[in-house]
């Protein structure tokens, strides 16, 4: 494989300064404080050994136990590559001391946290395999989990020097080969219906490592035809399915063409990229809505609480390293730079170091960290990542060029010249950059600068004082071929300015970017029970004007704005979204002419008013369809699937089937419910199925009288039951069940909603 752009080791480059340093320092200090032996927990349960150390709660308390090992031991190498801290080091031969002894104990080459793991997989190998699409066997996504593991083990290997991983690695693979290599081609496909994380990944990387080839065969097993087959062949199958179960697939067909020149896994993985992120993205560079893609280009009704999931953000990174290697594109690097400020950075909070699984784009949301000890989410483990990896993305090389790929405050030990590179900034806070060369011979090399492609006043560079005269365009490298001395130096300037970028399926809502930073309206605190996030939102007169005229620069506040007669009913602060924490804010913003807004308003305010009330009436909701909601209600069901119809999720059962959730009837204080509660569904009003006839269950018994709700749009409608106190007193849930008629189906359900019945009918809802 020919690349353009080569990355240097993790070790050779150190974070010196600003935002990052600050966020791997916070990570730093979170990693040393997790206990690896509670970790560990569950790994030495299952191998038959005496614990050392209660598990963990949150996500290590459920099925899917044992991947945040695997992203720990991945953070921990990171930073010992990064910052040679011994500490990490000692924790990295730890950690891999303790899962051989777990190896060794089970005796067959399998080890993992995962409750029922071998027996599941055990079960799997014999052509029983059975999913409902998150699941496996019973099983949480068993082969994500092992994913995490295996790519813990190369981390260690690699960037932690220890030599015992790759060993353990390859017994745990030679396992799992041996599960599979009776099943046919069919059995596979079903068995990918679950989330199997980056398994082609680590398996091309086991062959990078070993040079045996079972382990590429097995990775060329994992190719989802149900997935697959029309990316490569340039068609968009996004829509509808869980993003981040597709990205890691895409990374691994990276990384295998990388081994063998497939040009068809290349041409997947760049057809994937450019899909996801020039139709599928929010401006932060993140995807997915309730971890879900959407139908391309259509995001205007897809802002909420539940936007960008983080872990998406870490691997579409991971996969546009891969692209920028493969072509040293402005395009990838500008990409990556776009959601490593305003998503990845954007999302740890800065005071304690806690992370988000979404990243809110709702208007008037705000962030919601998980807790550092006690959640253990997907996007904590990858978060342990992110803010360990920073130095990975920054510079490339080849021949005799250095890309500088990204601005950030780093230095680079380039051996092979003899030299240091050191970028003395505070980017993106400023927009100057100084480079300085070091190193004690003369060295020729070509210095590929970074020409934004955001860049809309241009660039400035002095070498060594002097002006250089640029002849390059935005979304090129500007190359400086010269013999460099010792402190010569480069001094860039690249200046801001401000633009609108809509969504593409409605030009009248759009974010606020300045230069590379997506800019956030401060609405108040996060806490204050009083600021209503749905009425709070102001809206932009803005009259068509240039975004000059009414966004204008905070004197003495760097890289702050703030409206100028255009917000209403008030003007609002903004500043760099990723320095946003602790309040309530908005990134995208309606905008009106004034004409357009005195026939807007009315309804306007009443949507608004609608969505408060309903907020507040509301004690439980679940989105079906989606994998974090229904795990969230303990679901349940048989041959049951999912899917999506107007950028909305839904469950349905077939021939015999039935789904239930568990749902709440206490508030979150766990106050005692005094009055009445109604439960609400929604259907839609689109083509359903045929031969749907079903019961609804509360706690096993049928429910009775329904009624008619409340219409959402012409796509969706409601209809109610009530839930008198006397059937829910004492109790702080109910189970709900939609069960199929002997041959019969369920039909499309696209939500449940639990709610103060008083409350919602003041209003009408209920009518």
């Amino acid at each position: 494989m020919k690349t353009k752009a080569n990355p240097f080791a993790l070790k050779d480059v150190s974070i010196i300064g600003g935002p990052f340093k600050h966020a791997m320092d916070l990570n730093k200090n979170y990693l040393l404080q997790l206990e690896p032996d509670r970790l560990l927990a569950r790994f030495r349960e299952y191998a038959g050994l005496e614990i050392k150390a209660p598990q963990y709660e949150g996500w290590e308390a459920m099925s899917l136990s044992g991947h945040t090992l695997g992203h720990y031991l991945s953070a921990c190498s990171m930073l010992y590559a990064s910052l040679s801290d011994e500490a990490f080091k000692q924790r990295v031969d730890y950690i891999v001391d303790e899962i051989e002894i777990c190896q060794n104990a089970h005796g067959d080459g399998y080890v993992s946290g995962i409750p029922r793991g071998k027996e599941l997989f055990l079960e799997v190998a014999s052509g029983d395999i059975r999913s409902k699409g998150f699941d496996l066997n019973g099983g949480w996504a068993p082969l994500y989990t092992i994913h995490k593991l295996l790519a813990g083990l190369r981390d260690a290997y690699h960037l932690a020097e220890n030599k015992k991983a790759l060993g353990i690695a390859c017994k745990l693979a030679d396992w799992l080969d041996g599960i599979f290599k009776d099943l046919s081609d069919e059995q596979m496909e079903e068995l990918m219906i679950c989330e199997y994380g980056g398994m082609n990944e680590v398996l091309a990387d086991l062959y990078a490592d070993t040079g045996d080839e079972k382990y590429l065969h097995l990775a060329e097993r994992f190719w989802h035809r149900l997935v697959l087959d029309p990316i490569s062949q340039g068609q968009d199958s996004l829509p509808g399915k869980h993003a981040n179960t597709q990205i890691p697939k895409i990374i691994g067909l990276a990384r295998q063409y990388e081994l063998t020149d497939d040009e068809k896994r290349k041409n997947t993985a760049e057809f994937f990229w450019n899909r996801v992120v020039h139709h599928h993205s929010y401006v932060t560079g993140g995807n997915s809505f309730g971890e879900y893609f959407s139908e391309p280009d259509m995001l205007t009704d897809r802002l909420g609480p539940h936007t960008t999931e983080t872990c998406n953000t870490y691997n579409m990174l991971k996969l546009t390293k891969h692209l920028f290697e493969w072509n040293g594109s402005v395009e990838a690097a500008d990409y990556y730079e776009r959601a490593l400020y305003n998503h990845i950075l954007a999302s740890q909070d800065p005071l304690e170091g806690g992370v988000c699984y979404f990243v809110s784009l709702a208007m008037g949301g705000y962030k919601a960290y998980n807790h550092k000890f006690d959640h253990f989410t997907c996007c904590v483990g990858t978060g342990m990542e992110n803010h360990a990896s920073y130095g990975s993305g920054i510079y490339y090389h080849h021949d005799d060029k250095l890309y500088v790929s990204q601005y950030i405050a780093s230095s680079l030990n380039w051996k092979d010249k003899g030299v240091t590179i050191t970028q003395e900034t505070d980017y993106p806070e400023s927009n100057k950059i100084l480079i300085r060369v070091n190193g004690e011979k003369d060295a020729e090399f070509t210095m590929c600068i970074r020409y934004p492609n955001w860049a809309e006043q241009g660039i400035q560079i002095k070498i060594n004082g002097k002006q250089k005269t640029i002849e390059t365009s935005p979304g090129h490298f500007i190359e400086i071929k010269r013999l460099w001395s010792n402190d010569d130096n480069v001094e860039i300037s690249i200046p801001f300015s401000l633009r609108l970028e809509c969504l593409p399926d409605n030009p009248n809502r759009a974010a606020i970017m300045y230069g590379p930073l997506v800019l956030a309206g401060e609405l108040g605190p996060d806490q204050d029970p009083e600021a209503k996030s749905y009425l709070y939102t102001p809206v932009m007169i803005n009259n068509n004007q240039p975004l000059s005229n009414w966004v204008q620069p905070v004197e003495g506040k760097t890289n702050t704005f703030r409206t100028v007669n255009t917000g209403y009913p008030r003007e609002v602060e903004l500043y760099p979204f990723y320095r946003m924490h602790h309040k309530m804010y908005s990134v995208y913003w309606d905008l009106f002419t004034k004409e357009e807004w005195e026939k807007a308003e009315k309804e306007y305010k009443r949507a608004r008013e609608k969505m408060r009330i309903l907020n507040d009436c509301t004690i439980d909701f679940v989105q079906l369809g989606e994998m974090q909601p229904e795990r969230d209600h303990h679901f349940q069901g048989e041959t049951t699937s999912v899917g999506i119809v107007n950028n909305r999720a839904f469950r349905q059962a077939g021939t015999d089937g039935w789904f239930s959730v568990d749902m709440n009837v206490v508030t979150l204080l766990k106050e005692s419910i005094k009055q009445d509660l109604m439960l609400v569904i929604t259907y839609t009003s689109a083509h359903e199925i045929s031969n749907c006839k079903f019961d609804i269950l509360l706690d096993g018994e049928k429910m009775q009288d329904e009624k008619e709700g409340i219409v959402e749009t012409d796509k969706f409608y409601n209809v109610n039951y009530d839930l008198p106190l006397q059937r829910i007193e004492g109790k702080e849930k109910v189970t709900v069940t939609f069960k199929a008629h002997p041959g019969h189906r369920v039909r499309r359900v696209f939500g449940l909603r639990i709610v103060n019945k008083e409350e919602y009918a003041l209003l009408g809802l209920d009518q």
